[in-house]
């Protein structure tokens, strides 16, 4: 790469200035070097983003002294991710609010592939980067984006019961006592009420099918006053619009008076696909929500009032209505997606399309984390090092979404105007085969 810039240039400088602020969050004077040299290392060009090869690319003639440093600050070093992440979301989230306000949180988990049983919370499990279950670990996720530009503000492994209940493997993992087990929506509802305390700028919760159909996720969005558009399967049930529950059986005059919601045997839910396939052809509309890369993003959506129906049978009062949305494209046999909505009845399709389809920006954002900045790349197998990596990755991502959104939306990991001195000729990282030299 050359040599060293001799006089930084004004996003070197910037750079400078946004690790200055967040080494205040690392808590000890002699976390502040390393940790600005990792974030620098995750920015620079390399295909691979461990310790050993960040080490090298940084200081080729002490690779030795600089991976001791680096493994220390992401391995050992006690300082917390919440605090640093709040320093990144602090800085990064006016610049950009420059370019439009906050409209949505995104709640996502994302998989890592991974060989062995000994990394912290590998066992076997959907992967959604291979699309089928697999060995590998997943991590559960809370941004918040504007319609040009998304942030991960809380990232935390979902620890596997199998996990969660061997002493053991905990203990050599280094697991915090506090951690036990929870459910991936479970882990999203408190990175939310996180971020609610901390009044993060508010946005409609997104989330796939596999927090949205949990009812008990979205009740708690309800009662922390956020609204929300969430993927739900095909089967849930729910109550076409001006029907319900039956009221509560006829009080005899003895005990005590029925209060919970009833079904017969002629009165029940359907599911919401039942539902969808029953709407006239009229109540299907086209919808262009947004350019993609090959031209506008356009498919057949309806959306209609329903009351969800989960364990109605156990209230007093029935559910409150709200938009059940659905996308079923020209031919296909059936439709394809469905949501929930909570945003307000007089909402229109096109903007209920819009907000679902908005999804897409933490799909965007993993991509570049795992494909550019390493995030998971990290190699060891314990907890605090699998965080400590994550958010230093996120710190760094921060640095590029400010940039993009202040200056230069060009700005990518390995085009920055940072420098380091070339790897020695005889560099080969571990696992890495050596050249052969041919003739």
């Amino acid at each position: 790469m050359g040599t060293r810039f001799s006089a930084p240039g004004p996003q070197q400088k910037r750079f400078a200035a946004y690790l200055d602020g967040l080494a205040l969050a690392a808590g000890h004077a002699d976390r502040v070097g390393p940790l600005k040299s990792y974030c620098t290392g995750l920015l620079l060009p390399g295909e691979r983003k461990s310790v050993e090869p960040m080490a090298a690319r940084l200081a080729p003639d002490s690779v030795r002294r600089m991976h001791q440093s680096l493994h220390h600050v992401v391995a050992d070093a006690p300082w917390r991710d919440e605090a640093l992440l709040a320093e990144v979301r602090s800085r990064v989230l006016p610049s950009m609010k420059q370019q439009g306000p906050v409209v949505a949180w995104l709640v996502d988990d994302t998989g890592f592939p991974k060989k062995g049983s000994h990394s912290v919370g590998v066992t076997r499990q959907y992967c959604g980067q291979l699309g089928k279950q697999e060995n590998c670990r997943v991590a559960v996720s809370l941004s918040v984006a504007t319609w040009s530009a998304s942030l991960p503000v809380a990232y935390q492994l979902y620890l596997p019961e199998s996990w969660a209940n061997d002493e053991e493997r905990r203990r050599q993992a280094g697991v915090p006592e506090q951690i036990g087990f929870r459910t991936k929506p479970q882990i999203a509802v408190a990175q939310i009420r996180q971020a609610v305390t901390a009044e993060v700028p508010r946005g409609v919760v997104l989330a796939d099918a596999g927090d949205g159909n949990d009812g008990q996720f979205r009740a708690a969005l309800t009662e922390l006053d956020l609204h929300y558009v969430v993927g739900v399967q095909s089967s849930l049930s729910a109550w076409a619009s001006g029907t319900e529950p039956l009221p509560p059986k006829p009080w005899s005059g003895l005990g005590r008076r029925p209060k919970v919601l009833r079904r017969d045997s002629k009165h029940q839910p359907a599911s919401v696909k039942q539902l969808a396939q029953a709407l006239p052809r009229s109540a299907w509309k086209d919808v262009t929500w947004r350019q993609g890369a090959e031209g506008p993003l356009r498919s057949r959506f309806a959306a209609v009032r329903v009351r969800p129906a989960h364990r109605d049978y156990w209230q007093a009062e029935p559910h409150p209505e709200e938009w059940l949305l659905v996308e079923w494209p020209k031919g296909e046999a059936e439709p394809t997606k469905y949501w929930l909505s909570t945003l307000p009845p007089e909402t229109k399709l096109r903007d209920l399309v819009r907000i679902a389809k908005h999804r897409w920006i933490i799909e965007r954002d993993y991509e570049e984390l795992k494909q550019e900045l390493g995030l998971g790349h990290f190699e060891g197998r314990g907890w605090r090092g699998f965080h400590h990596h994550a958010t230093l990755c996120i710190a760094a991502y921060g640095f590029l979404v400010a940039e993009r959104s202040r200056f230069s939306p060009s700005a990518r990991t390995g085009q920055l105007e940072l420098s380091a001195p070339a790897l020695p000729q005889d560099f080969r990282p571990r696992g890495r085969p050596a050249l052969v030299r041919t003739a």
